[in-house]
């Protein structure tokens, strides 16, 4: 579904990627991990056509999309939910699920996927007339993911969704990424929270740097010597049953 290829991007003359590849297949939960300031976020800015690309490659469904008008990227089925939520305060929680169905065609499209947003954040539903502003962190997450679903999109790119959050939300995020997963979604997840993420991911990337420096699947790659670099050199968090530690 994705496929990156020798990556250089970053904003005017600074470089931030350095030659970084990946690839997503349909059906999986792919995470980047990495410290600050790493790339990762300018990494998924690059996907949506946000950062300047210098060189490389980004093939989204057998299409280079690079330089690609930001707002087809939805049309195209990709949807980002970034950093700061970036919601609509002043509207309700309906009214912000409703603005990402907008390219849905039909009305009965639009009423399944809202059943599968709320089915998925079951307390959405009861805070549908509620302010988004008025809301919880932890709830305007909830609200920005499943605002980004409402797109039903191709690819979900998901810049840190437990940021900031409490341990029970951030659990019920994970949760949620994890239905993501058996109901066949694509997700390309970057995340700081190492043990979460690979429990939830298929395959997993490490980014240092603005280069890749190891990769592999989810349940092998907490071994690798670059990821425990990674971890005693940053701020990755992980927990204690995580056997780096």
């Amino acid at each position: 579904m994705l496929e990156i290829t020798d990556l250089v991007a970053g904003y005017g003359p600074l470089e931030v990627l350095r030659g970084v590849s990946l690839s997503v297949e349909p059906g999986q939960v792919v995470v980047v991990m990495g410290p600050n300031g790493a790339g990762k976020t300018t990494l998924l800015r690059a996907i949506m056509g946000i950062a300047q690309v210098q060189k490389g490659t980004i093939d989204y469904q057998g299409r280079n999309i690079i330089g690609m008008p930001i707002e087809k990227h939805v049309v195209k089925g990709l949807s980002m939910v970034a950093e700061g939520r970036h919601l609509f305060p002043r509207m309700s929680v309906l009214e912000n699920l409703e603005l990402g169905a907008l390219k849905l065609g039909g009305k009965d499209t639009r009423a399944s996927r809202m059943a599968f947003v709320l089915d998925l954040f079951p307390a959405l539903g009861t805070r549908l007339s509620q302010l988004a502003g008025s809301m919880s962190g932890g709830e305007q997450q909830m609200l920005a993911i499943g605002r980004a679903l409402m797109s039903k999109p191709q690819l979900l790119l998901l810049d840190e969704p437990s940021l900031g959050l409490a341990p029970r939300i951030t659990a019920q995020v994970f949760d949620a990424v994890a239905r993501l997963k058996q109901e066949g979604e694509t997700v390309l997840l970057v995340e700081q929270r190492v043990a979460e993420a690979l429990s939830v991911a298929d395959k997993a990337y490490v980014l240092e740097s603005g280069q890749i420096v190891d990769s592999g699947p989810a349940g092998e790659i907490s071994n690798r010597e670059r990821l425990q670099r990674s971890y005693f050199s940053s701020e990755l968090i992980l927990d204690e049953d995580v056997s780096i530690l």
